[in-house]
């Protein structure tokens, strides 16, 4: 174990909500249900800015310097929180495309 495993867990778990809430608000698109769209997305945003706090103290607390070891759970904590930004970016220009269509 290493000593910030209960931060990068926290890490991983906000990036995922993060992603999980940016492609559930996908199907509520798809029904034309713009409200439930908007209150994932919201709630995506906010797990995304929870694990981006995370990431800069952590960041912060390894000062360039090798401070933090990196192990593979850390990474795939990073990766985790890559993908989720990437994914709302992603679903926020399909919605709008789809109320482009359908609005």
């Amino acid at each position: 174990m290493f000593a910030n495993e209960e931060t990068v867990m926290e890490l991983l778990i906000h990036a995922g909500q993060a992603r999980s809430d940016a492609m559930e608000s996908l199907k509520y698109a798809r029904e034309k249900n713009w409200d439930a769209v908007t209150q994932l997305l919201k709630s995506s945003e906010e797990a995304s800015l929870q694990a981006h706090k995370i990431q800069t103290a952590l960041i912060s607390q390894d000062e360039g310097c090798g401070k933090i070891n990196v192990n593979l759970i850390l990474v795939h904590a990073q990766d985790h929180l890559m993908n989720a930004i990437l994914c709302q970016d992603l679903v926020k220009e399909i919605i709008a495309l789809r109320k482009e269509l359908f609005s």
